[in-house]
């Protein structure tokens, strides 16, 4: 197995990376560059969560082999100097150690490189592909050059803010000569990771400390129904009037682009740039802006006051940001109504009597195998109605347990003797017993959670709902950008903190230990001791008090008494917008019942008066040509006797007889027209037929 568990990890992953950004992202409508971007970054991120515990078991077989050596060398030693006392040369078998070959064993010179590419890839995207393409994607330049300028101005405070911690660690080493004897690449290279590290470590420890405490909490709520339900519609509330705003600065956005379109015409120097913005616009506002264009009109026949290039600039950015957030609330709003509509059917089914599951409302997506086979209604109302909420409960005792055993490591973890640090008694325990599945399922479990924490809280604070990641192709591009740009930039510095709780990086815990690989391209630490020593160690334990405040919603509360409603139970603005939401998930449901309703009654009379229809359409059609044969037979038959025995004053008789020849039979419907248009005779009245079939097929509109 020697390097098959990594290749296999490899393949994995990038599956697993590509099946989830096909769950999220549209390869159809998103930009090719977006969704290869997203990949790449969502692939690197992947790959450093499922190698580094394979890295990890690695490095502790390495550590027995040189413990072995160590011990060999010292027994030929005590040998040695025995041997002129007496004659025995044994070697003690207890100071040897049996060294266990993982399954999962990588072998030398492969690791550094895998982590080197995949550690200065993933932050050449982070820090500089990721946000110029976001930036270059959302400016409202018509030019390749106006949208690098824009792009480069915009990321300014990213790479400032890097450049600006680079510098101050570059100019911290060069005044003090005594740490390093000159400056090379390699020391810069550190100083460059240190730099980053740094700045996602200030960003970690801020959202860990809220994700620790609101994980567990959000699970134990859900197993809440009716608190869950309360605050579905308060969610609803505010999510109404945001997508009103929304829909508001749309409208506004369309009628500036409404009136630059019919003021400069299709002549105008500047046409080209008003294509490119109503590019950028919906399809429905398109079409309404090109039926009023008057295109044979030449833009300078009237004395127009035309907008200039930069006010046209501004107008496509603010179109793209109107157009982004529309899509954003519609889409929000959606889930949103999915999520209550779920919840109010899960209240209803609870006091049912034939445990079966019963919807509302039909869901908006298709029925899957498992849907259909295995989650029948029986089973969804077990699970809805009496397991998932004792699952949740027991779901929430375990994330609270490894909240705080989170919490007490990143206290304790630079504390080697006594160990404090719990994860890191869990791997030594193991370590003892050579249980490398037991180390690489802990260490990939821990950093999972870890890295659930820390990315939940981005999407769920209300600061950051810019951004979103929802399932069934719904997350726009800038999410998707968004998301690949933190994973590279927040996962680095996490997994480096998890080898600290670990004792697998000896920058922190000072033990003279065989290094990981991902360890050894981070470099050494000590080069910055007060990095190290200090930022490292102490920094993390702010956990404890951002734990603290999160548990008891002091920010919430802070932002409720600053006028942004938030949900807090024991106030009359949120019980008012509870009742709003209300209000609007009950109008929602009435207006989506009768779509329902309305599809249900077409499909029920399609499939009872289908068949006789046809039935009736095709005997009426057989009657029709003959009768039609008959009558022909009889107007030549009349014809040739008129003329043979009237030659003159015969004008009325002639009269009569081409009425005869052109008249339809008795029997004609205008069904048979409407029900079966491409037969010949239906082709004849095309108007009147088409007319009759669409008042016949809307008898149920106004219902």
């Amino acid at each position: 197995m020697s390097g098959a568990a990594l290749g296999i990890e490899i393949v994995v992953v990038f599956f697993l990376a590509l099946f989830l950004l096909h769950r999220y992202g549209d390869f159809k409508k998103q930009h090719k560059m977006v969704l290869f971007g997203t990949l790449l970054a969502w692939y690197l991120c992947f790959l450093i969560v499922f190698i580094l515990p394979l890295d990890v078991s690695t490095t502790i077989y390495k550590q027995c082999k040189i413990d072995n050596e160590e011990h060999s060398t010292n027994s030929a030693v005590t040998v040695h100097s025995n041997q002129s006392t007496r004659n025995d040369s044994t070697t003690p078998a207890g100071l040897r150690k049996e060294c266990y070959k993982p399954w999962s064993y990588i072998p030398d010179g492969i690791m550094p490189i895998f982590w080197r590419v995949v550690y200065w890839t993933s932050q050449c995207l982070t820090w500089l592909l990721l946000p110029f393409m976001q930036s270059y994607a959302r400016s409202g330049g018509f030019s390749i050059t106006g949208k690098i300028k824009t792009a480069l101005i915009e990321n300014a405070i990213y790479y400032g803010t890097y450049l600006l911690i680079f510098g101050s660690l570059l100019i911290y080493v060069a005044v003090h000569p005594n740490l390093i004897g000159h400056l090379d690449w390699y020391q810069l290279q550190t100083i460059g990771i240190t730099a980053a590290n740094t700045w996602g470590l200030f960003l970690l420890v801020l959202l860990l400390g809220y994700g620790l405490v609101e994980i567990p909490r959000s699970y134990w709520n859900a197993s809440r129904r009716g608190h869950l339900l309360m605050k579905t519609y308060f969610k609803a509330a505010k999510l109404m009037t945001e997508k009103a705003d929304a829909e508001e600065s749309l409208e506004d956005a369309m009628e500036e682009v409404r009136k630059v379109s019919e003021c400069i015409k299709y002549n105008h120097p500047l046409r080209k740039n008003i294509d490119t913005i109503l590019k950028k616009c919906p399809t429905e506002y398109q079409e309404k802006m090109g039926r009023n264009m008057d295109d044979y009109e030449d833009f300078d026949e009237k004395q127009n006051v035309y907008p200039s290039e930069k006010s046209l600039v501004k107008l496509h950015k603010q179109v793209i940001y109107a157009v982004q957030r529309h899509n954003r609330t519609r889409v929000q709003w959606q889930i949103l109504l999915e999520t209550a509509f779920h919840l109010e059917d899960v209240a209803k089914n609870e006091t049912s009597g034939t445990h079966q599951f019963v919807r509302s409302c039909t869901p908006q997506e298709p029925e899957g195998f498992i849907s259909r086979y295995l989650y029948t209604p029986t089973v969804e109302w077990y699970w809805e109605c009496l397991l998932r909420q004792w699952c949740y409960r027991i779901l929430a005792v375990t994330l609270t347990l490894f909240s705080v055993a989170v919490v007490w490591s990143e206290c304790t973890f630079f504390s080697t003797q006594p160990v404090l640090s719990l994860f890191a008694v869990f791997i030594q325990l193991a370590e003892k017993t050579y249980n490398y599945l037991y180390i690489e399922m802990a260490c990939f479990l821990t950093i999972f959670f870890l890295c659930t924490c820390v990315y939940s809280t981005v999407f769920r604070i209300r600061v950051f709902n810019y951004y979103y990641l929802a399932s069934h192709h719904q997350t726009d591009a800038y999410s998707l950008q968004f998301s690949g740009m933190l994973f590279c930039r927040l996962t680095p510095p996490l997994c480096l903190n998890f080898l600290g709780l670990i004792h697998m990086d000896s920058a922190i815990s000072h033990q003279n230990r065989e290094q990981t690989a991902y360890t050894s391209i981070m470099g050494s630490m000590r080069v910055l001791s007060f990095i190290a020593d200090g930022f490292y160690i102490y920094y993390p334990m702010l956990i404890v008090l951002l734990c603290i405040a999160t548990y008891f919603s002091l920010g919430t509360r802070c932002l409720n008494l600053l006028g942004f409603q938030q949900f807090v139970g024991d106030n009359d603005m949120t019980s008012d917008l509870i009742d709003e939401g209300k209000e609007l998930i009950r109008r929602e449901k009435r207006k989506r019942q009768r779509v329902e309703d309305g599809e249900n009654r077409r499909r029920e009379w399609k499939e009872r008066y289908g068949n006789q229809r046809e039935d009736y359409t095709r005997n009426r059609n057989v009657q029709s040509s003959e009768m039609k044969e008959t009558n022909y037979s009889d107007t030549n038959n009349s014809n040739r006797q008129a003329m043979k025995y009237t030659r003159s004053n015969n004008r009325p008789e002639r009269d009569r007889i081409e009425l005869l020849q052109e008249a339809e039979p008795m029997d004609f419907n205008a069904e048979t027209f409407a029900d079966d248009p491409l037969d010949a005779e239906a082709g004849r009245h095309p108007a009147v037929g088409r007319y009759l079939s669409m008042s016949r097929s809307r008898i149920f509109d106004d219902v």
